[in-house]
């Protein structure tokens, strides 16, 4: 049984009210929502929230009820991996076990349908403790992220000998983006946090990993999102 999770909790500093805020027709939550609910593969969807509007908004649209999440991961420190600790037992204790934790963010409205199929392959495919959806970094820390010393002056933040004079020459390093998020079940189970086994990258293009965090996220990924509708790769 693949479970299928979306994460909304009610607060945020940023943009209030951002996961049921409408966005391109339909609330935020309803992107991620119609993709769990389209995809054959996945067997049940949840969404854990301390929001009882959007509790049962998704409940009405035929999530699995698994109430409201506990208060103490409903606030701006809850880490994620509590959050999903949590709705894998809530799940798990009404549907059985489950073969694969599928996480989708409710604040990336740009992933298409491949990219979560993309995701469940690879996880397959491999069998490693989780696939973390990633792009490639626009900055890099061998190359042009630098940091100050004690004195003040700058220095490349991880320098290699001889140093990086071009981008090209410089190790991959990848952006850990809320895209899509596949998690085998014993170890979301088992770790204490996300990086403790064997986690591997799910490359997608940066123009599709854009996060909301802030009003002008919030304004960018309208404008892509709208750009996708017009292209046809997405539909409200």
């Amino acid at each position: 049984m693949i479970i299928g999770h979306i994460g909304a909790r009610k607060g945020s500093k940023g943009v209030p009210g951002k996961n049921f805020r409408p966005i391109c027709g339909k609330p935020l939550i309803d992107w991620s929502l119609d993709q769990l609910f389209a995809n054959p593969r996945v067997d049940v969807v949840v969404v854990s929230t301390d929001d009882p509007a959007i509790h049962d908004h998704a409940v009405r649209r035929g999530a699995l009820d698994i109430g409201l999440r506990p208060a103490r991961l409903a606030t701006d420190s809850a880490p994620k991996w509590g959050v999903w600790q949590h709705a894998l037992a809530e799940t798990e204790a009404r549907s059985g076990p489950a073969s694969a934790f599928l996480d989708l963010d409710c604040t990336s409205p740009l992933r298409l349908p491949r990219d979560i199929d993309g995701a469940l392959d690879l996880f397959a495919a491999e069998a490693p403790d989780m696939v973390m959806s990633c792009c490639e970094a626009r900055k890099n820390p061998y190359f042009n992220l630098v940091e100050p010393d004690a004195t003040g002056a700058l220095h490349v933040s991880k320098p290699l000998p001889g140093g990086v004079w071009a981008r090209q020459d410089a190790p991959v390093v990848y952006e850990h983006v809320g895209v899509v998020y596949v998690v085998a079940p014993d170890y979301l189970r088992r770790a204490r946090t996300i990086y403790e086994g064997r986690v591997i990258p799910f490359v997608l293009p940066a123009d599709r990993c854009h996060d909301i965090d802030t009003p002008h996220d919030f304004t960018l990924v309208e404008f892509l999102l709208n750009r996708q509708l017009a292209q046809g790769l997405a539909k409200v």
